[in-house]
């Protein structure tokens, strides 16, 4: 009896992959193995990227909100204490942008916290 290998399912999981690949650079797109491995690297960047991106969002959040606070005298970490001691519970995503969008309302956190 001759050997059974799946051909439609081999060809529809080639497809996928390639379709995936689409727009890629080169050999990138079109030949199966090349693509294979680019898809599955893009994989890897994407999982590490998911994580790099909290702590890119966070530095840029700290540099805004350094950025504010020095506009009225104090300096990130002064201001990030000052508002400890005040139980002020705002995280730095709201503080950030308060201080790029609505600058009058970052003025009165900074007042209420000297």
């Amino acid at each position: 009896m001759p050997r059974s290998v799946n051909a439609v399912a081999s060809r529809a999981r080639r497809k996928k992959i390639l379709k995936a690949t689409k727009g890629y650079f080169g050999r990138g797109k079109n030949v199966w193995t090349v693509a294979k491995n680019k898809y599955e690297k893009g994989l890897q960047y994407a999982y590490r990227d998911r994580k790099a991106k909290k702590r890119e969002f966070r530095a840029l959040w700290i540099q805004r909100i350094n950025a504010g606070a020095r506009e009225h005298g104090i300096s990130y970490s002064q201001f990030m204490g000052m508002l400890k001691k005040a139980d002020i519970e705002l995280n730095r995503k709201v503080l950030a942008d308060l201080a790029m969008n609505h600058p009058e309302a970052f003025k009165a956190v900074v007042e209420r916290v000297k």
